[in-house]
């Protein structure tokens, strides 16, 4: 048996890790093994499960693959990952499902599929495929305009609560986003119409998304995301909540919820430097909003950290505000930004941990998952914390050759194992193979 020795985990104590082929099979000291590997005491967290990726096939390979995808996420310690419905076709009928699969044999780490939910969705077919989760739900169009109504909203919760399957919601409440900062059409206008946009035509800032997307649409579609839970008995998880108050929302309610590294790290006052390349859906925030996001993940309220991975190419991303795709790159980043930022704020290592792999494993029912512990998958992730990366676009794995984060401080893994194989090594470079393999399939 191999044997990881002396590597530090999160809580700080310094163990061996004995490894049985897939599996963890003993956690302590002075554990014997035919091979040793050397830790020397770095830092070894369970590999990170992403909750929330777009890894955009089929129908958009130009922006990312399932293979660029996943080498991706393994060289940022992520093994494994769960991708959203909003592809071309929609992950809305059992035979997209099935589609969605054939690509998903190309990934390096294991993954969930979700299936999503149109008005022309086939329920029937897609709850017989093994669903990780039905979602992300979107309350309002975004890249793949799935937005639906009320009413579909309330049979689809009902639907996934009779199939025992999670639901994860986007939510955003599009009747309450601010159409008066929208440029003014200039079809059928003259100069004595009184439109309330005549005002912003000029508006080009990346910052109007921002106004567009208000953050009151958010707080009112948690509200209502709360309500329909309340009458199901459905499993409801909020995505990439933006805002402190539907955070609040969630917990009130008994309902979970995720956060982005761009929610957490980035604000509207980024705009000047982002440009369109900061839009994405929910838009950013206020910095006073930011700061108050990041203190729920500090203090316990926010469950999981996720990335809404929604990775587009550089020239898809110039263009105005208005014609540019919502969406950032952000697998590869997310551990080592947020082992960076223990560096400078009250967050944790524990707390890193627990929001990228303990806790996500344990919501969405992953029992062989995200703990260091005997008789869990061998997904781990060796960090040097005292070697310090800045965030490089160019450093990074992405099929979009970009980041948001160019600057940031990181602390990116040494090697990354994905069920007992090394499926990254930074030090030479190398990748492992690509047999990932779908986690509801293999879950009791």
């Amino acid at each position: 048996m191999r044997v990881i020795r002396d590597a530090t985990l999160a809580d700080g104590r310094v163990r061996d890790v004995r490894l049985d082929g897939e599996q963890i099979d003993a956690v302590g000291v002075g554990l014997d093994g035919t091979v040793s590997i050397d830790a020397d005491e770095r830092l070894l967290l369970p590999g990170a499960i992403d909750a929330h990726v777009h890894f955009r096939q089929p129908g958009a390979s130009q922006k990312e693959t399932w293979a660029t995808g996943s080498r991706s996420a393994a060289a940022g310690g992520v093994t494994t990952v769960v991708d959203q419905p909003n592809t071309d076709p929609p992950t809305t009928t059992g035979d997209a499902y099935d589609g969605k699969e054939e690509f998903a044999a190309d990934s390096l780490v294991d993954y969930g599929i979700n299936g999503g939910v149109t008005e022309d969705w086939e329920p029937e077919t897609l709850f017989e495929r093994p669903l990780f989760a039905l979602g992300e739900v979107f309350l309002a169009d975004s890249t793949g305009e799935m937005g639906i109504g009320a009413d579909l909203f309330a049979d689809a919760v009902e639907r996934a609560a009779d199939a025992g399957v999670p639901v994860t919601v986007h939510a955003e409440d599009a009747t309450l986003f601010d159409e008066s900062v929208l440029p003014r059409s200039t079809e059928n206008a003259n100069e004595e119409d009184d439109d309330p946009r005549a005002e912003a035509t000029a508006r080009e800032d990346a910052d109007a998304w921002s106004a567009y997307r208000r953050a009151e649409a958010e707080i009112v579609a948690a509200e209502r995301t709360a309500d329909v839970a309340a009458d199901t008995d459905a499993q409801v998880h909020l995505a990439h909540t933006s805002t402190p108050e539907a955070v609040d929302i969630a917990a009130d309610a008994g309902l979970t919820c995720e956060a982005t590294p761009h929610h957490l790290l980035l604000s509207r006052d980024d705009y000047d430097d982002l440009g369109t390349f900061g839009r994405m859906n929910p838009p950013l925030r206020s910095e006073n909003r930011r700061a108050e996001l990041f203190d729920r993940l500090v203090d316990g309220t926010l469950d999981i950290v996720a990335t809404d991975h929604a990775p587009h190419t550089r020239a898809e991303k110039d263009a105005d505000i208005w014609n540019a795709p919502s969406g950032v790159p952000g697998v590869e980043t997310m551990v080592p930004l947020l082992l960076g930022a223990t560096r400078h704020t009250d967050l944790t290592t524990e707390r890193v941990r627990d929001v990228t792999a303990r806790n996500p494993a344990e919501l969405f029912g992953l029992d062989g998952k995200g703990r260091i512990a005997p008789g869990y998958d061998a997904d781990l992730a060796l960090y040097d914390t005292t070697e310090v990366a800045t965030v490089d676009g160019d450093d990074l794995h992405s099929k979009c050759g970009w980041t948001p984060f160019a600057g940031f401080e990181g602390v990116f893994p040494v090697w990354t194992m994905r069920r007992g194989e090394r499926v990254w090594d930074a030090p030479d470079g190398v990748f492992g193979e690509p047999n990932g393999k779908n986690v509801r399939e293999r879950s009791p």
